[in-house]
């Protein structure tokens, strides 16, 4: 039943309407009108006593002891120059609801913040004179994180914005706070111009400024204004710049510290729990109205509960869904016989993320022709994984992942050429079948380290500390007219992470079945505990 509204409350609403900021301009410049809120200065007065403090849980992140070092490799690569590197500004979902926070990757590397505590908060590495003491010990910078401080109940922010305020978002990390998370020197926010915009000048012993400009647009304003007022006037070259220093900072995730491998090694296990409970709710999802979805929110849930969120976008693909690569409506019905394609990855606290994909018979068995594409795409996998070894490129893992697919497309009279010129560069046809690439690095972005130069990702020898996937995989779509019959509408991708050590590579995902006989084994498991 609704609420009974008096004409004590209309005349309210009404004053309150009167008094709203906006209240006599046109409709394009008012505020929000969702709510109105009490303005009166007895409920500012009432707002300011009776409440007890709420201190948040702060201890330092384990990540804090990472952090000198890899802020230490990144200002020997700019010295003399400032380096600003913003966490980036929720992003709008609709009208005043916006998308859960999540800090950009360059700023988390370099503070070690992953969860949603520092929205606006900015990372500055200031260069470090000659004669400054620290200097003689090697030091090139000293970082600041500039942040907002707390809105809680000594302000009154902390009833009245919503986006920063306690009484809306709860405890959360101001400068003192985040100072004992990180161990980085921190500062109000509000300084945060001056101090971008000090000693900056085209002259010798003037500071020039780089900044991670995607990643917050307010931010990198105030760089470019600094830089337009200091003998920067080119905005073109001032990108350049900008962008040298997102290379840099995406080459330096290429190889992982042991705290990046032990959070990949968290991600992937809570990932198994994901497709375990994927594989518990199968059974009664089968024919059901959007029973991808289904499955998909018990993924989810999972990287809920175990994590952060999901790394991407969930894929659950059946039938004649599994062969478009990058099905995420996950709207279709998960059908009995058919395969289902399965790409999902959990991200953990830290922002790292799983990649992981399977490929399930949906009635628990493998048809014989449903075996003989699996174990087809099965030993694309192991010949990539083989050829993984310290010294090769990512170029030998797709040749060799390619070679095994193109001989299996000419055994079964698909291929129309002969192998070898399939595989020529002049030839390809085989890639009509398996359009994507099968390996790429992997870390906090499912497809890290993207902004590196070619001949530091593609062209460059794979070395120990590197983790990537390794994902060939089979894509008959539903309309090839070129495929018999009984081919089309079948999609396989089989996916791993793999770390590679000083011995060869390691697959980080192996306790995740896909041999033939351990993923039916695995199904029936899965679905028996549901029913206990």
């Amino acid at each position: 039943m609704g609420d009974v509204v008096t004409d004590k409350d209309k005349e309210y609403e009404a004053q309150e309407a009167s008094q709203a900021p906006g209240a006599d301009q046109p409709m394009h410049d008012r505020t929000n009108n969702r709510t109105l809120r009490p303005r009166s200065d007895a409920f500012r007065e009432f707002m300011t006593t009776g409440w007890d403090n709420q201190e948040p849980d702060i201890k330092p992140l384990e990540s804090s002891t990472y952090i000198p070092a890899r802020l230490e490799a990144l200002g020997s690569q700019f010295p003399g120059e400032r380096l600003v590197i913003p966490a980036g500004q929720p992003k709008v979902r609709n009208n005043d609801d916006d998308y859960a926070f999540r800090p950009d990757s360059v700023f988390s590397y370099y503070t070690g913040l992953g969860q949603d505590y520092e929205a606006g908060a900015v990372l500055v590495l200031n260069p470090i004179s000659a004669d400054d003491p620290e200097a003689k010990s090697g030091a090139t910078h000293h970082a600041e994180l500039f942040v907002p401080p707390r809105a809680d109940n000594s302000t009154e922010d902390y009833y009245a914005n919503a986006h920063y305020g306690e009484y809306w978002v709860g405890p959360r990390a101001g400068l003192k706070e985040l100072h004992a998370m990180t161990g980085l020197e921190t500062h109000d926010i509000a300084q945060l111009a001056d101090a971008i915009g000090k000693d900056v000048g085209a002259e010798a012993g003037a500071v020039r400024v780089r900044a991670i400009r995607q990643a917050d647009p307010e931010v990198t304003g105030m760089v470019e204004a600094a830089r337009q007022a200091n003998g920067f006037a080119d905005p073109g070259d001032n990108a350049a710049e900008d962008d040298k220093l997102l290379e840099y900072a995406s080459e330096a995730r290429l190889v992982k510290d042991s705290f990046e491998i032990n959070e990949m090694r968290k991600a992937i296990a809570a990932t198994k729990k994901g497709f375990d409970r994927i594989l518990a709710r199968l059974p009664e999802a089968v024919g059901k109205p959007r029973s991808e979805r289904m499955l998909e929110g018990a993924f989810n849930a999972v990287a809920r509960e175990e994590g952060n969120t999901v790394g991407y976008d969930t894929i659950i693909a059946s039938g004649k869904d599994a062969p478009i690569l990058h099905w995420m409506r996950n709207t279709g019905v998960v059908g009995d016989g058919e395969l289902l394609l399965i790409d999902a990855g959990v991200e953990v606290e830290s922002l790292y993320t799983a990649d992981i994909s399977r490929t399930f018979p949906v009635n628990g068995t493998f048809t014989p022709l449903q075996r003989k594409l699996y174990q087809t795409v099965l030993d694309s996998q192991q010949a990539g994984f083989e050829a993984a070894q310290p010294g090769a490129t990512y170029s030998d893992i797709h040749h060799a992942c390619m070679r095994v697919i193109a001989e299996r497309l000419h055994d079964w009279g698909i291929l129309p050429v002969d192998v070898e010129e399939s595989l020529s560069p002049e030839g390809q046809q085989h890639r009509r079948w398996i359009a994507c690439g099968v390996a790429h690095h992997l870390g906090l972005d499912v497809h890290d380290c993207a902004q590196a130069r070619y001949e530091s990702y593609q062209g460059a020898k794979i070395t120990p500390g590197m983790i990537f996937t390794i994902e060939p995989g089979l894509y008959f779509a539903q309309n090839d007219l070129l495929l018999p019959p009984e081919l089309r509408g079948i999609g396989i991708r089989i996916e791993d992470d793999v770390l590679m050590t000083e011995h060869g590579p390691e697959w980080l995902s192996a306790g995740i079945p896909k041999q033939i006989e351990d993923v039916e084994q695995w199904i029936q498991q899965q679905s028996s505990a549901r029913t206990r």
